[in-house]
């Protein structure tokens, strides 16, 4: 089972290689992590997708508890919550196949970011079974480069997390 956890961590230098060496040695592994300054510029929040058993999310839980810059860890998974993605997709795109590619991304309400000699960037947003589809259609026309940036993700409604227990977790 996939597990999406929101950790608010301190934003010093090394936290993250902090974070991703903790699972390193203890052999878990970071499906997807995403990290980036909160409202508060003394934190950042990591969006950390991990999969694994009970036992598995107990460990990583006790073992991110032990960092001394981790503020807060709340397991979202079961939380009625948002996620998203963002693409980019470097597509060979030819004269004769330019109008079929621009129109796989506009089905898939993906944006035309860079327009080149006989390629396009495509950006895109959306769940992970979305984006699978986008780079499934676009297969045939060779994808020369294809960048993620793994799921984000934040719990619906009032419910936020934060430091305190502002309404939230």
């Amino acid at each position: 089972m996939l597990h999406i956890l929101a950790v608010l961590v301190e934003n010093n230098p090394g936290v993250l290689a902090r974070v991703a060496g903790l699972f390193s040695r203890r052999g878990f592994n970071i499906d997807s992590l995403a990290v980036g300054k909160t409202d508060d510029p003394s934190v950042s929040r990591m969006t950390i997708v991990v999969e694994g058993d009970q036992r598995v999310l107990e460990q990583v839980t006790k073992q991110l508890h032990k960092l001394i810059d981790v503020i807060k860890i709340s397991d979202i998974t079961e939380e009625a919550h948002v996620e998203r993605e963002l693409v980019l997709i470097k597509v060979h795109a030819e004269k004769s196949s330019r109008v079929e590619v621009m129109q796989i991304a506009e089905i898939f309400r993906a944006k035309i970011i860079d327009y080149g000699a006989k390629s396009l960037i495509i950006e895109a947003t959306g769940t992970e079974d979305k984006l699978a589809a986008l780079i499934d259609a676009l297969r045939p026309y060779v994808i020369s480069e294809l960048v993620r940036t793994g799921k984000v993700a934040t719990v619906r409604g009032t419910k936020k997390i934060t430091i305190k227990n502002q309404g939230g977790s």
